[in-house]
């Protein structure tokens, strides 16, 4: 299973490989002017920090806007473009250094593409801010429970590398809606790592199921960015690189995390998005980036 994952997501890695290289070559005379090193700077922290399941797009989304380094309307198709390999060299790296029962990795991975793919449509008709609430009070119980855990208050989380049953079904459900809600912009990473966490399984896995679920979603999308030419060329191009060696450091610093380290970065991204998720529906932003 994980090599038929492996496969398809190198072969689709590969095909956009193909059409970001071919328009950077047929454009590099017409970059920009932006500086070199703020958009490699900018590249490498935002990769870092979404390795350890941070996420890259709102705080990539702020520091664009801050600086004013790419028109308004070409930020999704950068941070899209830009991101995709690195997010897919994450999802090959975890995938490697992370133990996870391949049935149940290729089944959830698989699901959150599905989702996308097929709920698309029914998912864009419904209120954006209702979801988020839903999902900022979703993660914000979600959190407290691990904050309980950790002080033994309650049993949460759990050793498993791997489901069956059941709890299989029923996660990958979950992992087909919130593939579905991606589509609107909610993210993907902390749902994934309160659902894992929830099921019993060790926080790790969600790390190489996250990637690649991600990246499976990404690479449709930049193909499709690429195509449209509805991005930041040299932007995208710096974020690409940089992020490349971003990756590269926070795999090997996640490989040093203690477990109890590892849970409370959980606890800190399932927090931290639950409050991203108030403020969004707040304001009812209706092009917000959603949060990887």
């Amino acid at each position: 299973m994980e090599i038929i994952l492996k496969t398809i997501l190198g072969i689709m890695s590969s095909l956009f490989g193909y059409y970001f290289v071919a328009d950077v070559l047929r454009k590099r005379k017409i970059f920009s002017e932006k500086s070199w090193s703020v958009l490699l700077g900018v590249g490498f922290v935002a990769n870092f920090f979404d390795t350890l399941g941070i996420g890259s797009f709102a705080p990539l989304t702020a520091i664009i806007k801050f600086l004013k380094l790419v028109d308004d309307r070409f930020i999704p198709g950068t941070l899209n473009v830009g991101n995709t390999i690195p997010t897919v060299i994450q999802a090959f790296i975890f995938m490697t250094i992370v133990t996870v029962d391949p049935i149940t990795l290729f089944s959830i991975s698989a699901a959150a593409p599905m989702g996308a793919l097929l709920g698309a449509g029914i998912v864009s008709r419904m209120p954006r801010h209702k979801i988020q609430l839903g999902l900022g009070f979703g993660l914000m119980v979600v959190a407290l429970l691990i904050l309980a855990g950790f002080f033994n208050l309650m049993p949460v989380g759990g050793e498993a590398i791997g489901l069956r049953g059941w709890k299989l079904v029923l996660i990958i459900l979950i992992s087909f809606i919130l593939g579905a809600f991606q589509t609107i912009g909610l993210g993907f990473y902390a749902p994934c790592m309160a659902m894992v966490y929830l099921f019993g399984l060790n926080p790790q896995t969600a790390f190489p199921i996250m990637m690649t679920a991600t990246a499976m979603l990404m690479v449709a999308g930049g193909i499709r960015f690429v195509k449209e030419s509805a991005y930041d060329l040299k932007t995208s191009v710096s974020l690409t690189i940089a992020g490349v060696l971003g990756v590269l450091l926070a795999a090997f610093v996640f490989k040093s995390l203690p477990l109890t380290i590892l849970k409370w970065v959980v606890f800190v991204v399932v927090m931290y998005t639950s409050a991203w998720m108030f403020i969004s529906a707040s304001r009812r932003y209706p092009d917000s980036i959603p949060i990887k």
